[in-house]
C-alpha cells in the first residue's frame, strides 16, 4: 500500500461511522451493537444539551445573566427573525421550541465533531436524514393537521389553474416536498464532511512530502478554526430552510 492509498484510507477512517471510539492512539473502546461512534455523539448531544437546560435556565430569575443570557439571545433571535417572520405571529411562537431545538442540537452535533478523536455525527447522511425527516413531517402531517386532509392537497393547487395543467402541477409539488427535505439532509451532510476531509487531507500533506509541507498545518489550522464558524452557519441555515418549507405550507396564501 502506497503513502497516498495509506492516507486515504486514514482519512476515510476517521469520516465514517464505526463500532469503536478511538480515544488515543493506542486506547480503543468498542461500542455495544447496535450503538456506533455516531449514535453515542447523538446521546452525548442531547445529554449535554439536557445538563446545560438544567443548569443555565432558572424561571426565577427575571432577569438572565451570564451564559444564560447568552442563550436567551439565541433564542430569541430564532424566534424574531426565523419563526415569526416566516410563520407568523401566531404560528410562529408555537414553533419557535422546535427551531430552538433544530439550531442547538445541530450545532451541539458539529462541535462535537471537532473535538480531537470525537465523531462527526452530521458528517453522516444518516443523521442529516432524520433531521430533515422531521422537518417533512411537519411539511405534510402539520399541514394536514393545519387545513385537512383535502385542504393540504388544494395548498398544491393554485386557484385559476386549469384542470389539464393542474394533473401536471400537483404530483410536481409534492415531489417538491421530498425534494426540500433532500435539500436538507444533503446539505448538512456535505458542508459538515467536507471541512473534516479538507482539515486531514492537509495534514496527510505532511505525511506525503515531509517537512516542505509544515506550511499546510498553518492552513489546517485555518481551516478548522473556520470550521467553528461553519458549524453555527450550518446550523442556522438548517433551522431557517426549515422554518421557511414548513411556513410555505403552513401559509401557502403567502
Amino acid at each position: 500500500m502506497t503513502r497516498a492509498e495509506a492516507i486515504q484510507q486514514y482519512i476515510m477512517h476517521h469520516v465514517q461511522d464505526a463500532q469503536v471510539w478511538e480515544l488515543a492512539p493506542f486506547w480503543r473502546v468498542s461500542l455495544p451493537r447496535p450503538l456506533t461512534l455516531h449514535g453515542l455523539m447523538l446521546i452525548l448531544a442531547l445529554f449535554l444539551l439536557v445538563i446545560a437546560a438544567r443548569l443555565f435556565y432558572r424561571k426565577e430569575d427575571e432577569i438572565p445573566h451570564g451564559f444564560s443570557n447568552a442563550l436567551e439571545l439565541f433564542v430569541q433571535f430564532i424566534r424574531d427573525q426565523v419563526a415569526i417572520p416566516y410563520l407568523g405571529g401566531d404560528d410562529g411562537p408555537r414553533m419557535t421550541p422546535l427551531f430552538c431545538s433544530f439550531f442547538f442540537f445541530i450545532l451541539c452535533l458539529n462541535l462535537l465533531g471537532l473535538v480531537p478523536t470525537f465523531g462527526a455525527a452530521t458528517g453522516n447522511v444518516s443523521v442529516t436524514a432524520s433531521l430533515a425527516l422531521v422537518t417533512l413531517a411537519f411539511m405534510i402531517l402539520g399541514s394536514m393537521c393545519r387545513h385537512g386532509f383535502l385542504g393540504f392537497w388544494k395548498t398544491m393547487a393554485p386557484a385559476g389553474v386549469p384542470p389539464l395543467v393542474l394533473m401536471l402541477l400537483v404530483p410536481i409539488e409534492f415531489i417538491g416536498l421530498f425534494i426540500k427535505a433532500f435539500a436538507l439532509t444533503i446539505r448538512l451532510f456535505a458542508n459538515m464532511l467536507a471541512g473534516h476531509i479538507v482539515i486531514l487531507a492537509l495534514l496527510g500533506l505532511v505525511v506525503l512530502l515531509g517537512w516542505v509541507a509544515l506550511p499546510a498545518v498553518l492552513l489546517a489550522v485555518a481551516v478548522y478554526l473556520f470550521e467553528v464558524f461553519i458549524a453555527f452557519l450550518q446550523a442556522y441555515v438548517f433551522t431557517l430552510l426549515s422554518a421557511i418549507f414548513i411556513g410555505q405550507m403552513y401559509h401557502p396564501e403567502h
